[in-house]
C-alpha cells in the first residue's frame, strides 16, 4: 500500500531558533501542516550576565539555558498537537533541527555542567550559541597550525575554521576554565543533545560532525595536531566521539520521559539531529545540485548539494551526505541580515520612521544607486567568505542630505552583495549555481527578494512554506519512521517551492554591477589585510570593557 492509499499519519518537527522554539504537526502523504505553535525560550540569548546574576560576561559572548530547550518540548508540541486537531496516536515520529554551531558540555550521562549546582555560576559551563564570537582568537591558533603543519583538512573549509565552531569554544574552554574542561565528559551540538533527551541514546549526526566538527573522510583532527594547539586538548576528539549517523536515520524511539513531556506516543521514530539551514534544503525541494538555498533570518546560511567535492576558499565546509545522503554538500553563510535591518529599525531611525515597512516603502521608491551609498554587511562579523568575527560594519558615501531610506536600502543591498560574493566563489571552485531559492522570514520583504534576484542576475524563487525548517524535520521525521524510503522521495511529496518568483531586470542588474564592484573593492580593502583599522578598533573597545569591569564600583555618599 502507497503512502497516499494508507490511513493518514502525522509527524512532527521541532525548529529550535535563536530565540524561540516552534513545533509543527505535519501530514505524512503530502506534507500538509495542519498545526503549530511557538515557545520563546525564557532566558533568550545570555549575553550580559548569567541568570541569577554573577559578574558581567565579556565581549562577544552568548550563552543559552539548556532547559528552555527542553521547555519547547514540554510547551510547544503539546499545544502543536491540540491546534491541528490530530489523534496523537497517529503521529509516527519527531525530527529537531537546530542552530548550528551551538555546543555544551555534559557529563557523561547528558546531564549539562551548568545545571551541577557547583558548576552553575562558570559561565563555560553553559550552552554556546552559535553567535558566541569569544573564541576568535582559539580559532585563529586553530588555522595558524593547521596551514603551518598542512593539515589536509584545512581545504575542505575553505582554509579557515570558524570561532563559531566546536573546536575554536572547546578550546577556549580549556585555555579558559580548565576546571569546566576536565568535567566535561561530552562536548555535544544542541542538536544531538535534545535527541538524546528525547529518545535517551547518544548520536552524532553526519551534519553537524562534518561542518562544526572538523570531521572528515571518516575522522577527526589527529591526536598529534590536537597536542600541537595545547598537550591538554588530546582528549577532546573522545569527548565529542559518538555514534555517528545518516541524516533521516531512526536515532531511537521516543522514551517515556519524553513522550510524557510532548504527549506523543512512547517508542515512536526520533530522527537524528540536523542543522535548521541544512534540513531546509528538503522542506524547499531543493536537494539537486546547483540550486542553493539561502535561509535568511537574523543570519542567512547557504547550503547547495554538490556531484563532487571542491575546496571553495572561505566556505563553511564541504561534506559528504552533509545536507542529503549521495551527494556532497557545501555551506557558506553571513553572521548577520536579519539582525543589521533590526539594528537599524531600533537604533537609528528617528521617529516615525522605525519600522520595516515605512523604511522599505520609501526606500523602494528610489532607483539603483540614487542613495549614493555602499556599505559592508559585517555588524556581525563575516563567516564567509572571510571567516573573521572581528571584522565590522561599514557605511561609504554618506553627506548631509542621506536619509534613513537611503542607509537601510544599503543595508539591504551590502548583505545581497555579501551573498554573490558566496555565489561567485563556488562558481570560480567549479560549483555551479544556477537558481536561488529562499526560505525565512525576510521572504516577505518584496523589495529584498527583488534586490536579491538583481545583484545575484539569477532567478530567485520562494519555498512554499512559512517554517522550512520544522518542515524539513518532519520530512526526516518520516523517513526515520519509514514513511518514505530516503530524503528525496520524502522531499518530491511533502516539500514546496514557488519557482522562479523574482526575476532579475536587466536595468537593475546593470546598475547592481557597478555598485557591487565597489563593494568588492571595500571587502578586499578592509578584509584581506590592507587595512586592519576594524581589527585594531575592535581590540581598542575590549581593552576599554575589560578595563572598565575591572574597577569597583563607585558609591556615591549622600549627604544629608
Amino acid at each position: 500500500m502507497s503512502e497516499r492509499d494508507a490511513p493518514d499519519r502525522y509527524v512532527v518537527g521541532v525548529d529550535f531558533g535563536t530565540l524561540s522554539g516552534r513545533a509543527l504537526v505535519v501530514r505524512v502523504r503530502d506534507g500538509a501542516e495542519l498545526g503549530t505553535a511557538v515557545h520563546e525560550y525564557r532566558h533568550g540569548v545570555i549575553e550580559a550576565a548569567l541568570p541569577g546574576g554573577g559578574p558581567a560576561l565579556p565581549p562577544d559572548w552568548a550563552l543559552q539555558d539548556p532547559d528552555d530547550y527542553r521547555e519547547v518540548l514540554r510547551q510547544a508540541v503539546p499545544a502543536a498537537l491540540a491546534a491541528a486537531g490530530v489523534d496523537p496516536a497517529r503521529v509516527v515520529g519527531i525530527g529537531i533541527d537546530f542552530t548550528a554551531c551551538t555546543v555544551l558540555p555534559t557529563l557523561a550521562d547528558g546531564t549539562p555542567l551548568c545545571e551541577l549546582p557547583e558548576l552553575r555560576h562558570r559561565p563555560h559551563a553553559w550552552v554556546k550559541l552559535w553567535k558566541h564570537h569569544a573564541a576568535q582568537p582559539h580559532a585563529d591558533r586553530i588555522n595558524a597550525l593547521a596551514h603551518e603543519r598542512g593539515e589536509p583538512w584545512i581545504g575542505r573549509y575553505g582554509g579557515k575554521i570558524s570561532a563559531e565552531w566546536q573546536f575554536a569554544k572547546g578550546l577556549q574552554i580549556l585555555n579558559e576554565d580548565p576546571e569546566v574542561y576536565r568535567r566535561a565528559e561530552r562536548f555535544i551540538e544542541a542538536a544531538d543533545w535534545i535527541v538524546w533527551e528525547l529518545c535517551g541514546v547518544e548520536t552524532r549526526n553526519a551534519c553537524t560532525a562534518g561542518y562544526k566538527g572538523i570531521r572528515q573522510d571518516g575522522s577527526y583532527p589527529s591526536p598529534d595536531y590536537l597536542a600541537a594547539l595545547d598537550p591538554g586538548f588530546t582528549d577532546f576528539v573522545a569527548k565529542l566521539d559518538g555514534p555517528l549517523l545518516p541524516l533521516g536515520a531512526r536515532a531511537g524511539g521516543l522514551g517515556a520521559r519524553a513522550a510524557a513531556w510532548t504527549g506523543l506516543p512512547e517508542g515512536i521514530a526520533v530522527a537524528v539531529g540536523n542543522v535548521d539551514a541544512h534540513v531546509t534544503a528538503a522542506s524547499a525541494q531543493a536537494l539537486r545540485p546547483g540550486r542553493l538555498v539561502a535561509i535568511m533570518g537574523t543570519s542567512t546560511c547557504h547550503v547547495l548539494n554538490g556531484t563532487l567535492p571542491a575546496e571553495v576558499p572561505g566556505m563553511c565546509g564541504v561534506v559528504d551526505g552533509g545536507i542529503s545522503p549521495g551527494a556532497w554538500g557545501y555551506e557558506a553563510g553571513q553572521s548577520g541580515v536579519g539582525d543589521i535591518f533590526g539594528w537599524f529599525v531600533r537604533h537609528a531611525a528617528p521617529a516615525g520612521l522605525d519600522s520595516h515597512e515605512r523604511l522599505t516603502e520609501l526606500a523602494a521608491a528610489q532607483p539603483v544607486g540614487a542613495h549614493g551609498l555602499v556599505a559592508l554587511d559585517w555588524w556581525n562579523g563575516n563567516r564567509s567568505l572571510l571567516v573573521n568575527h572581528d571584522l565590522s560594519g561599514l557605511v561609504v558615501g554618506l553627506t548631509l542630505a542621506t536619509r534613513p531610506p537611503d542607509v537601510y536600502r544599503a543595508l539591504l543591498e551590502a548583505t545581497a552583495y555579501g551573498t554573490r560574493m558566496i555565489i561567485e566563489a563556488f562558481a570560480e571552485a567549479g560549483v555551479p549555481v544556477d537558481d536561488l531559492v529562499v526560505a525565512g522570514g525576510l521572504t516577505s520583504n518584496r523589495l529584498l527578494m527583488q534586490i536579491y534576484a538583481d545583484v545575484t542576475n539569477r532567478p530567485l524563487g520562494i519555498i512554499g512554506s512559512a517554517q522550512g525548517p520544522a518542515l524539513g524535520s518532519a520530512i526526516h521525521a518520516a523517513v526515520a519512521a519509514d514513511a518514505y524510503p530516503t530524503v528525496h522521495e520524502a522531499s518530491a511529496a511533502m516539500g514546496r517551492v514557488d519557482e522562479g518568483v523574482y526575476q532579475p531586470i536587466p536595468e537593475n542588474v546593470r546598475a547592481y554591477d557597478a555598485l557591487y564592484a565597489e563593494y568588492r573593492a571595500l571587502h578586499d580593502h578592509f578584509g584581506r589585510g590592507a587595512s586592519d583599522v576594524m581589527l585594531r578598533l575592535r581590540a581598542i573597545r575590549n581593552a576599554a570593557v575589560d578595563a572598565a569591569a575591572a574597577q569597583p564600583e563607585e558609591t556615591l555618599e549622600v549627604v544629608g
